[in-house]
């Protein structure tokens, strides 16, 4: 995939400790519109903690944020929001006991001109925007506790997308589900990408990498191994990547 223009995000030179460790250090990564990079490593290689950097959940101690070319300061969620970064954590955080609607206006709800919180409006909303995103979707009266998890996660992603992410943060968004639903999810990152959206995947599964991705970032040690175009390398350069920390040209 040709990368041409200014990237949509670019976390530049980012390093952050915790007593002493360095948990990053000094990694440069981007993403461009219309792209998922998959960011890998085992456990404690530093890929939460970097992308938490962009979530506003922790304030990098040195490097820069780039937003469409530009220095931003993150210093919290609403911050990220504010540069429409959204995150899916693997928990989802939905509410089990409401529907999609009340889920995915929780704090946010539209009322109308009397003050009253108009679940009509948010139903409809909801309707229109699942139509773009998972037309199969049907289950609006139900609670997300009754859903599938792949179903869960179109009510997630459809949050973050009804408020105009820009940027997305996925964590591990297929762990834990069945074939049918993890081709559920993939469907839907295909439909976010095509309208745009650029997509920071951390993922544990290399297959998931090879098929959602098009570009891998891999970290050993709270430090980059490297970025490499997924059509140009095999699970076993990846692999290799991420268990003796050079990239495939450096073990050849």
């Amino acid at each position: 995939m040709a990368r041409t223009g200014t990237p949509l995000v670019e976390l530049r030179d980012i390093s952050i400790s915790f007593g002493g460790i360095k948990a990053v250090d000094h990694v440069t990564v981007d993403l461009y519109p219309g792209e998922v990079v998959g960011l890998l490593g085992h456990n404690g290689a530093g890929k939460s903690t970097l992308i938490k950097c962009l979530s506003g959940a922790y304030k990098a101690d040195a490097g820069e944020i780039l937003i469409n070319g530009k220095p931003v300061d993150i210093n919290n969620p609403r911050d990220a929001r504010a540069h429409n970064i959204e995150t899916i954590y693997q928990t989802l955080a939905l509410a089990d006991n409401l529907d999609a609607a009340s889920n995915l206006f929780l704090g946010r709800e539209l009322v109308n001109s009397m003050g009253f919180v108009d679940d009509s409006s948010m139903e409809a909303e909801t309707r229109k925007i699942m139509g773009r995103l998972n037309p199969n979707f049907r289950k609006f009266n139900v609670p997300v506790s009754a859903l599938s998890g792949g179903q869960r996660q179109s009510v997630a992603i459809a949050r973050a997308v009804y408020f105009n992410a820009k940027i997305l943060i996925m964590d591990e968004p297929t762990a834990a589900l069945g074939p049918h639903e993890t081709q559920m999810v993939a469907e839907l990152i295909q439909e976010l990408k095509a309208q745009g959206l650029g997509i920071f995947l951390i993922e544990h599964d290399i297959h998931n990498v090879m098929k959602l991705c098009d570009r891998a970032s891999v970290m050993k040690n709270g430090q980059l191994v490297g970025t490499v175009n997924v059509n140009e390398v095999t699970d076993e350069d990846i692999l290799g990547m991420i268990i003796l920390g050079k990239t495939p040209a450096q073990a050849a």
